[in-house]
């Protein structure tokens, strides 16, 4: 009997009872912003430094921004175009991953680079088109990889809403269309599980916009975020940085009859999604990251 309890001692000591997140990742971080600027917010900084500083190796998509042209022709992205703002940031090991054809996508000679990734930064734009090119291949496998290595995923706009489980606006017809009539664009790549994701909500003024997304899916948690802010997720946790709220959309929670079906949080907040829970309030003011030195 004490060689059985002793056992179980080790066992807890080492981690292998550990609670698995019902959310986020079990490993790695996610920083998913809402759209807008990020100029002076300390998010792309955040996300370089959790990649592991200016040398790590960062794979910037910006598939969401289009796969064709207006006349159908396929589009093109200039790698030293998208790559711009990265390395102005002082980032000296970024690189573009494109391809309009999931084809492509499932190859190793495409998703070789993401082997060894550190850091996957998701540009804005539409994000049925992110759906497109890269669900159900290798290089949807390899980016959930790069969280397996504690790395990071990253992305804003098109590229927050992608880091959800469930889909808002994935309609081709229109991005104002919340829940879209077709199922191939209803999945989101799910590094944040049983969450649906919104962004743009204070410029676009789409703060009840969640509201019968969570009323259908209501064992769902709703995010909505505002522009020049973000999450970062470790876990079943979630920070508040950068400009200004994030609106949770929890149906298990009590509210009102006068109150939106909703709460605010701010920069600083901590909250825990699986209990539902505010664990610490921060300034509610913008406290910007530094890059930190090169490793």
């Amino acid at each position: 009997m004490k060689l059985w309890f002793g056992s179980l001692t080790l066992l807890l000591a080492s981690g292998v009872f550990a609670q698995t997140p019902h959310y986020g990742p079990a490993k790695g971080t996610l920083v998913i912003q809402g759209g807008g600027s990020a100029a002076g917010t300390g998010i792309v900084e955040t996300f370089i430094n959790r990649a592991g500083g200016p040398g790590a190796k960062i794979i910037v998509v910006p598939t969401a921004g289009g796969n064709r042209t207006p006349d159908g022709k396929i589009k093109e992205y200039k790698e030293e175009q998208v790559l711009a703002s990265w390395r102005k940031l002082g980032a000296t090991n970024v690189h573009m991953l494109h391809t309009h054809d999931p084809k492509v996508a499932d190859t190793e000679e495409f998703a070789k680079v993401l082997r060894d990734a550190n850091g996957v930064w998701f540009d804005g734009g539409r994000q049925w088109n992110i759906v497109d090119s890269y669900a159900n291949t290798l290089t949807l496998r390899e980016f959930h990889k790069v969280l397996e290595r504690d790395g990071v995923i990253g992305g804003s706009s098109a590229g927050a809403t992608i880091q959800g489980d469930y889909l808002v606006r994935g309609a081709i017809a229109g991005s104002e269309i919340m829940m879209t009539p077709e199922p191939e664009h209803e999945h989101g790549f799910a590094f944040l599980r049983k969450v649906a994701i919104d962004q743009h909500i204070n410029t676009r003024n789409r703060w009840d916009d969640l509201i019968p997304v969570i009323k259908k899916y209501s064992d769902m948690l709703g995010i909505g975020l505002s522009e020049g802010t973000a999450i970062v997720v470790n876990g079943d946790k979630l920070q508040v940085i950068g400009k200004w709220k994030v609106a949770i959309h929890d149906n298990t929670r009590l509210y009102n009859p006068w109150e939106k079906p909703y709460y605010v949080i701010s920069p600083g907040d901590v909250y825990n999604m699986q209990t539902r829970v505010v664990e610490k309030y921060g300034t509610g003011v913008l406290a910007p990251a530094t890059l930190a030195p090169a490793k």
